[in-house]
């Protein structure tokens, strides 16, 4: 038993170093009181290097204190995190270490608390901090506990492993021990009080609250303690600080030790690289070698003037495809981060691709507009494969799914391992990926406070909000209003937004702010608007001239359906294949570019091979016939998506001449943020938003009087040829089409196709109303008869369907900041029902993930088909880093419905280890079938691969 002296007294109990609180990795157990000091040193270091002034003084404000006070109070709260540890539940998973307390007749222990293993240490924390905070005076109201300071605090930090538990009930509050055997009883509790006031003591936070946090401040305080709980537990950092022997933690030696803690902090934080980018460059011309076009030597003019008298909020901005909005949105984030003190951004894309197309962008954006830590990261589930810096895989481990860093010769600072791992990609002051990693902020998954502290602080800039069904909109919806609750300032970019999807993306994030009267924005196109976050004041949308007026002329083709018809089958006068003969004829004899976008995988596959057939010497040319679809092995499709960048991207300097005959076939790929430029545009029917996405890509860039063939010299009004399935004889869209579009939505597009395509759509003049038109509920009196009573079926199942999504998304989701109302559990509760697969922000999304292996004829399994790239075998501790990058870029997209049944030995070997993109991967082991043609099978299917890429029968 300890005796007085020994170590620090409270009271009448002496502090006990023989608990412990790190032993993993360590040469002896580590003093949990140390670790609580740690964690307290390290959040001290990360408000002061991570929040900025607004953010602290917000807190303060909240809180009661001054700014002194309240980072010495909220830097003890994070110390506390680990007080759950001092229980007899914790402190037996150490049995040598345990023994001696065991033995100690002070530790009081009910039958079987040492088998409490579901009483967590965390749910300790949350349980014993209550009464511990209470009785330091912290302002409670027994009866209602969403109202108790001291239960908010308690329970935030019992959330330190991602999940808050939840709220105690009165009489669990009062008698904790009793409903919890596994706190322990007498010395337990002492030594919790014990270590309560010697943290206290150290810290200096002798202040008491007079108020709690709201939902906003709350998760940036609960995300820093989770990142200073990680930082102050590398194993590296604690075996410096490891306590001699004969360490018994008297007055002195803590006071020591909280000094070596402090002193090592700062370098922990720094090596982290999680400080603030300053948005330094105030004109467009530091930012950008060129001049501004139209649309952002608007916001240049009137965006500053705005924000000086109203504060920071949220931009919306609409213009056509190549109309200069990245740049803009990027100089919107500097104003809009500089009058916020932001520390960041993060730009959110909505598909991988797109994601890795962008990253170039912001980071030379970087190099130029900004200074301080400017680590950027990608940020998908595949980034750490599309490393900048090349192929060198070494930092991988097993847990960097979320991303990689970039930081290439014209980015300052470079961030290191710590913040690739797991969770930790949004904590980088700068980001570039699709809009999942952010959208799981609001969806009730583990250390979704992580999410939500790394873009409280950053300007958020979202590109394509229009491309979001009703789901992912609502999930954007709810974001939105997080972000208006913790004055994040946001840009949304859109070509084609409807003005209610405007309206309720903009009043989100008023919401949040505190603002309920509804804007009334009406968009203009092109053009912009600006909210206020903090003033209510919401801009009248300003319409830009744009620098290319152009007329779109659509040529609307009504063909019967052939496009899954062989290469060598009979052309039917009338269909699809006869058609596309002719639109392309001139692109195989004039030379000039043509894009081909279809409706799926299959129909583009099929498509290609017609062309082929139909055009053999443009096929047999470099690049004459190119497919580009998403079911490819990873780095064939990184590769021809370079390839199709090369050959149809923005001219560089330098005299332009006509590009020699080529024909793009793909699907969707191609539609958002890719920046390439056709003579010719021709798509199978979709909703008129998706067309106009499509026909962005038509003579996109001025390449000048000898940059386009003679068939497409006009390049202010490009084409747009539209194959239109819905005929006299067939008033559905085709069964092979499924359920990608609604036919609803496709039946009121072919109708207004029909009425403008003589006369031609102005862009960009035209636009907003066309989209507008097609959703509107009086659109059905144009009909009679059968065909309106089909259309009012259609649009009845199709908003059927939406609200639905919406209902099941407001159920998914979190709350909102403004429903929290002091109980932090519903960050982390789910209804009954909801289960991890329902939790993804890909509704209905039906897909599966192979790895085709190939028999070469001496029975070896290879990763490509020459036969070259071995099999890795792996090993105890799973794929070595660049053989696990090597088996991640072969690994393809395919329908789920493929896999579904299974097949016996297709399951990946246990000696490659549990790394996420490895998880659920299926393999394939492939025979060749001739003429370049792979194939195996697998239930009650023949999957095949070949320079088409995968397909089933």
């Amino acid at each position: 038993m300890l005796k007085r002296g020994e170590a620090r007294v409270s009271g009448t109990c002496v502090l006990d170093v023989r608990l412990w609180g790190k032993e993993s990795g360590l040469s002896r157990p580590y003093p949990v009181l140390c670790h609580l000091l740690d964690t307290s040193a390290v959040f001290q270091e990360l408000w002061d290097v991570m929040l900025s002034e607004e953010t602290r003084s917000a807190l303060a404000g909240a809180l009661g204190l001054g700014a002194e006070q309240a980072r010495s109070t909220v830097s003890f709260w994070a110390g506390l995190h680990d007080i759950g540890k001092i229980t007899p539940s914790f402190q037996v998973k150490s049995p040598v270490s345990y023994a001696p307390v065991r033995d100690d007749p002070s530790y009081v222990n009910a039958p079987g608390a040492e088998g409490e293993k579901g009483f967590r240490h965390e749910i300790a924390s949350h349980w014993s901090l209550y009464g511990l905070l209470k009785q330091a005076g912290y302002p409670d109201d027994e009866r209602l506990m969403r109202r108790s300071v001291s239960h908010q605090i308690a329970q935030l930090l019992g959330g330190h492993h991602g999940v808050f538990g939840t709220a105690l009930k009165s009489k669990q509050a009062a008698r904790p021990s009793g409903y919890n055997p596994g706190l322990g009883w007498g010395g337990w509790a002492e030594q919790r009080q014990v270590h309560f006031d010697e943290l206290r003591r150290v810290t200096g936070a002798f202040a008491v609250p007079r108020g709690g946090l709201p939902a906003g401040l709350a998760v940036v305080v609960a995300g820093l303690v989770v990142v200073a709980d990680w930082l102050a537990s590398q194993a590296s950092g604690i075996e410096v600080r490891m306590p001699g022997a004969g360490w018994s933690g008297t007055v002195a030696e803590v006071d020591a030790h909280w000094q070596v803690a402090v002193g090592s902090a700062r370098g922990v934080v720094r090596a982290a690289r999680l400080g603030r980018a300053d948005f330094s460059a105030e004109e467009f011309g530091s930012m950008f070698p060129f001049a501004p076009n139209s649309l952002q030597r608007d916001l240049v003019e009137h965006l500053p003037a705005m924000v000086a008298k109203d504060g920071p909020g949220l931009v919306l901005v609409t213009a056509p495809t190549g109309d200069g909005k990245t740049e803009a949105a990027l100089f919107a984030a500097s104003l809009l981060g500089r009058a916020a003190n932001a520390r960041g951004l993060y730009f959110a894309l909505p598909t991988m691709g797109t994601a890795d197309a962008m990253l170039p962008r912001v980071e030379a954006y970087a190099a130029r507009a900004l200074s301080g830590e400017r680590a950027l990261m990608l940020l998908h589930s595949m980034a750490w494969l599309s490393s900048p810096g090349g192929d060198d895989c070494a930092g991988v481990s097993e847990d960097q799914a979320d991303g990689v860093v970039s930081a290439g010769r014209g980015t300052a600072v470079e961030a290191d391992g710590w913040v690739r791992g797991a969770k930790r990609g949004l904590l980088a002051p700068l980001g570039v990926g699709t809009i999942d990693q952010a959208l799981g902020a609001v969806l009730p998954l583990r250390y979704n406070v992580l999410r939500l502290l790394g873009l409280s602080d950053k300007v958020f800039v979202v590109d394509e909000a229009h491309a979001y069904g009703p789901w992912m909109h609502q999930l954007l919806v709810r974001l939105l209003e997080w972000l208006g609750e913790m004055r994040a300032p946001v840009v949304l970019l859109s070509a084609t937004l409807t003005g209610r999807t405007a309206g309720s993306l903009v009043d989100a994030y008023r919401r949040g702010a505190g603002i309920r009267e509804p804007s009334g924005v009406v968009p203009r196109y092109p053009g912009w608007l600006f909210a206020s976050a903090a003033a209510g004041v919401v801009s009248s949308a300003r319409g830009t001239r744009t620098d290319r007026v152009r007329t779109l002329r659509v040529s609307h083709r009504p063909v019967a359906w052939d496009a899954l018809e062989s290469a060598g089958a009979p052309v039917l006068e009338g269909g699809r294949r006869v058609v596309l003969r002719e639109v392309l004829a001139p692109v195989a004899a004039g030379g000039g570019t043509a894009l081909v976008c279809c409706t799926t995988v299959a129909e583009a596959q099929q498509t290609y091979r017609d062309v082929c057939a139909a055009f053999p010497e443009l096929a047999a040319s470099p690049g004459g016939v190119r497919l580009l679809h998403s079911r490819y092995p990873a780095d064939e499709r990184a590769r021809i998506t370079a390839e199709c960048a090369a050959a149809y991207g923005k001219p560089e300097g330098g005299p332009v001449s006509v590009r020699p005959s080529s024909v793009l076939v793909a699907t969707q790929v191609v539609e958002q943020s890719l920046d390439f430029d056709f003579d010719l545009v021709v798509s199978d029917l979709a909703p008129i938003a998706q067309l106009l996405q499509r026909a962005g890509r038509g003579r996109r860039h001025r390449r000048g009087p000898f940059g386009r063939p003679a068939w497409a010299a006009a390049e202010d009004e490009p084409v747009l040829v539209v194959l239109d399935p819905l005929t006299a004889e067939a008033s559905r869209p085709p069964r092979s089409w499924g359920a990608v579009y609604d036919a609803g939505l496709l039946m009121r597009t072919s109708r207004v196709l029909q009425e403008r395509a003589l006369a031609g759509i102005a862009v960009p003049g035209d636009v907003q109303r066309l989209v507008d038109e097609v959703y509107e509920e009086e659109f059905v009196d144009r009909l009679e008869g059968a065909a309106r009573d089909e259309l009012v079926r259609l649009d009845e199942e199709r908003l059927a369907g939406e609200a639905a999504e919406r209902h099941l998304a407001a159920w998914t989701t979190i709350c909102s900041p403004a429903d929290v109302k002091g109980d932090l559990s519903k960050l982390s509760a789910r209804e009954a029902g909801v289960t991890q697969e329902l939790l993804t922000t890909r509704l209905g999304a039906d897909t599966g993930r192979v790895l085709c292996l190939y028999r070469q004829p001496d029975g070896r399994a290879t990763l490509d088909p020459e036969g070259t790239a071995e099999v890795p075998g792996g090993g105890r501790w799973g794929l070595r880093p660049a053989e696990l990058a090597e088996v991640a870029r072969r690994v393809a997209p395919v329908p789920g419905r493929w896999l579904r049944g299974g097949e016996p030995g297709t399951a990946v070997p246990q000696g490659w280890g549990t790394h996420p993109s490895l998880r659920d991967l299926v393999l394939l082991y492939m025979v060749p079938a001739g003429e370049g043609s792979w194939v195996c099978q697998y239930g009650r299917y023949t999957i095949s691969i070949s320079g088409v890429g995968l397909e089933a029968h």
